[in-house]
C-alpha cells in the first residue's frame, strides 16, 4: 500500500541504464516504484524480480492505463523515446526521459510542445547537473569566483569495437557518439555558456552510416566559445574546463559525475571542492522530478525544457553537418 503522498513510478524499457537508476529509488523521500514495462513480458518480469519491482507488464500501453504510476522514467533507445513520451503525456503521466531527449530535433519540439499544452511535467534525465560537485561549480560561476565565463571544453570518449548489430552503430536504435556520448558535452557548455549562435562539427562516419566520432566547436556572438569531443574510437580523459576572466573551474575525469571540482584563481592556491553523489548519483535527479510532480510543477528550473531544446538543437546540426540521418520510431507502441 502507498503512502498518501507518494509520487508513484514506473519505468519503460528494462535495460541497462534503468538497472543502473532503480537501486537509487531507496535514496529518495517520497518515491515508490511500482512496476516496469517491456515489449516482453519475460524480460520485464526477470528486470522486476532481478531489483524487486512489485509488478511487472508486457507492454507499455499497459503501464501507461495503470492508475497507480504517476510518473515515468522512459529507458528505452533514443528513437523511441518520442512516441513512449507523446503517449505518456497523453496519459496525464509526469515524465522523466533519458538522454539524449529524441533523436531528432523536431521529435524533441513536438514533445515539449505537447507537454507545455497538457500543463504535464517532463524533464530530460541529464543527471550531470544534479550531481553536487557540479552544482558547486555552477554556484562557484554564479558567485563570480572566475569572473565571466568565456570558454568551456570537454571531452567523452570510449573504446567501442565496431559492431554491426551493437546498439550504439546501429541508426533504427539511434546509434553512434554524439547521442550517446556527444549530448554530454554539448549541455555541459550549454549549462555555463548558454544557446550557442552557430555550430561547425567535423568527425568520421561508420559504414552503418552513424558518427564514430566527433569534434564540435560552439560560437557566440560576442566572441565566446565551446570546444567539444566525443568519440567511439577511443577513450579520451573525460574531462571538462570552464574558463573565465579571473581564473577556471577544472571537472576532473569524469566530468560528467565528478566527486569534485578544483578552483583555479588568479593569485591564489587551487583549492579542490569535494561533493560525492549519493549513491549511484541517480538519486539526485530522481529527487527533483519526485519533488516537483509533489508540488505540481510542469518544469525543472536545473534542467528547463529550453534547455534541452537547445542542446537538441545542436546535436542535430551537427548530425547534419556530418551527413548522419536518424528518425523517431513509430513503431515501439504498436
Amino acid at each position: 500500500m502507498s503512502t498518501p503522498g507518494t509520487v508513484r513510478w514506473g519505468i519503460l524499457g528494462p535495460g541497462r541504464i534503468a538497472r543502473a537508476v532503480v537501486p537509487d529509488f531507496v535514496h529518495v523521500d517520497g518515491a515508490e516504484l511500482v512496476a516496469v514495462a517491456s515489449r516482453s513480458a519475460e524480460r520485464a518480469q526477470a528486470f522486476a524480480d532481478d531489483l524487486g519491482v512489485p509488478r511487472a507488464h508486457g507492454s507499455y500501453a499497459e503501464l501507461l492505463a495503470a492508475d497507480d504510476v504517476d510518473v515515468v522514467y522512459i529507458a528505452t533507445p533514443h528513437p523511441q523515446h518520442h512516441a513512449l513520451a507523446l503517449a505518456a503525456i497523453a496519459a496525464g503521466k509526469a515524465v522523466l526521459v533519458e538522454k539524449t531527449f529524441t533523436a531528432t530535433t523536431a521529435g524533441a519540439e513536438e514533445v515539449v510542445a505537447a507537454a507545455r499544452a497538457a500543463r504535464v511535467f517532463v524533464m530530460e534525465a541529464m543527471w550531470t547537473r544534479f550531481q553536487p560537485a557540479v552544482v558547486a561549480a555552477r554556484a562557484l560561476v554564479d558567485d563570480g569566483a572566475i569572473g565571466e565565463v568565456r570558454q568551456v571544453q570537454a571531452d567523452l570518449g570510449v573504446e567501442r569495437p565496431f559492431d554491426p548489430a551493437d546498439r550504439m552503430f546501429d541508426p533504427a536504435q539511434g546509434g553512434g557518439a554524439l547521442l550517446d556520448l556527444g549530448v554530454y558535452v554539448v549541455s555541459f557548455a550549454q549549462y555555463f555558456l548558454g544557446t550557442p549562435d552557430r555550430v561547425v562539427a567535423h568527425g568520421s562516419l561508420t559504414s552503418t552510416g552513424v558518427d564514430a566520432e566527433a569534434g564540435l566547436l560552439l560560437g557566440y556572438d560576442d566572441g565566446r566559445v565551446a570546444t567539444l569531443l566525443a568519440t567511439l574510437r577511443h577513450h579520451t580523459p573525460g574531462a571538462a574546463r570552464i574558463q573565465g576572466t579571473t581564473g577556471w573551474i577544472e571537472v576532473p575525469p569524469r566530468f560528467h559525475h565528478p566527486g569534485s571540482v578544483v578552483l583555479h584563481r588568479r593569485g591564489a592556491e587551487p583549492e579542490v571542492i569535494t561533493r560525492p553523489a549519493t549513491g549511484g548519483g541517480y538519486a539526485h535527479e530522481l529527487v527533483e522530478v519526485t519533488e516537483a510532480v509533489a508540488a505540481g510543477r510542469t518544469e525543472s528550473a536545473v534542467m528547463p525544457l529550453d534547455d534541452t531544446l537547445a542542446v537538441q538543437r545542436v546535436l542535430g546540426e551537427a548530425l547534419d553537418q556530418l551527413g548522419v540521418h536518424l528518425a523517431e520510431d513509430p513503431e515501439v507502441l504498436a
